[in-house]
């Protein structure tokens, strides 16, 4: 009886997948070039057609940039609820309403400077989340949701009914430019507003970061996968869930301020719950739960506001057939169409991107 010696085959080396760590390698570096492109934005002559009205550095650009950075910013805040603890606010403008029209209102009916009502109104701002989110809180699911929304539908009454003639009513409450330092006053000084728009935009980036990597941050992941596992672990989610709701609001609060300088005055359009469903397309736009998601979601969606504003308004649209001019000339309807193709097309968000990207390329390797 023979045994047969079995061959031993050579192990199977299977190439790298050159492509995909090539884009991972440049995906994983993006925000720093991104960055980098933003502090470099001021200095630059190059003109964007299509995408700007003019040169990154002219005063336009930098006021659309500006506001660009400041929702981007805000939606990365208000995804501290939706995307990391499974809070659905539909109030969360009321608290970027307070920190504007609070500050505007100490500083034209008190007479204190811009710093000191900044700081004030940032202190109502906070006040006032740690006062409405205990109550809200104390309900879960879509009572919660409902309870926020009361508030929130207050609050734009009351600023619209101009109790005082402190809100301006309809017409918001424009900043007298001597109440305001010189150097944030005038087109000339637009490239110090965008500055501002940008440090906070880096500040709440930061926050946001250390806040879900903390310990805390761990606890919001188990409330949002499952809460009354958190309960069981002899933890009450009540405590962590209003650090989230307050941190939120106080991060709305300082947007709202900045806001302030943006536009020159305190508007109502920030205090209706549009202004929060605003805010929820923009962090679904982006990807919820994400680190980038939000706040590429709240750039892309306020540029798009604008330019396809500026698109249906424009001669072109006005030239075409009325089965093609009605619709295009509604720029609700072209950001509610572009919304819809993202989601079919993108589901989880732009931010989901890269890891298609990456799978498309490990597949083709």
């Amino acid at each position: 009886m023979t045994t047969a010696t079995p061959t031993r085959e050579e192990p199977r080396v299977q190439a790298a997948p050159a492509p995909a760590g090539h884009l991972r390698r440049v995906t994983r570096w993006w925000p720093a070039a991104a960055l980098a492109a933003l502090l470099a934005a001021p200095y630059s002559s190059l003109p964007l057609p299509g995408l700007l009205d003019g040169p990154i550095g002219s005063a336009g650009s930098l006021q659309l940039l500006a506001l660009c950075l400041v929702f981007g910013a805000l939606a990365t805040g208000y995804d501290l609820l939706l995307g990391r603890t499974g809070l659905l606010s539909f109030g969360h403008a009321l608290y970027f309403a307070a920190g504007s029209y609070a500050t505007d209102v100490i500083m034209i009916e008190a007479g204190l400077p811009f710093g000191a009502a900044a700081v004030l109104g940032l202190l109502f701002g906070i006040a006032l989340a740690a006062l409405l989110g205990s109550v809200s809180l104390r309900v879960s699911g879509i009572a919660f949701s409902m309870v926020t929304l009361a508030f929130a539908q207050a609050g734009s009454i009351l600023v619209e009914r101009d109790p005082g003639g402190v809100t301006g009513g309809e017409e918001g409450r424009a900043v007298p430019a001597d109440r305001l330092p010189a150097s944030l006053v005038g087109i000339e000084h637009t490239v110090n507003l965008y500055w501002i728009a940008l440090a906070y935009l880096v500040v709440t980036v930061a926050v946001v970061h250390w806040a879900v990597r903390s310990p805390t941050g761990r606890v919001w992941e188990g409330i949002k996968e499952n809460e009354r596992r958190v309960e069981v672990l002899g933890l009450r989610p009540y405590g962590f869930k209003l650090t989230a709701f307050v941190l939120a609001g106080a991060l709305a609060a300082v947007g709202g301020i900045v806001h302030l300088l943006l536009t020159g005055g305190a508007t109502p359009q920030t205090t209706t719950s549009d202004f929060t469903l605003s805010l929820l397309v923009m962090v679904v736009l982006g990807g919820s739960g994400s680190r980038w998601g939000p706040l590429i979601g709240g750039v892309l969606y306020t540029w798009a506001d604008h330019r396809l504003g500026d698109l249906a308004g424009s001669g072109s649209v006005a030239g075409l057939p009325s089965v093609l001019r009605v619709p295009l000339s509604q720029p609700l309807f072209l950001l509610g169409t572009l919304f819809v193709v993202v989601v079919y097309v993108l589901p989880g968000g732009v931010a989901r991107l890269p890891q298609r990207l990456r799978a498309a390329a490990r597949k083709r390797s």
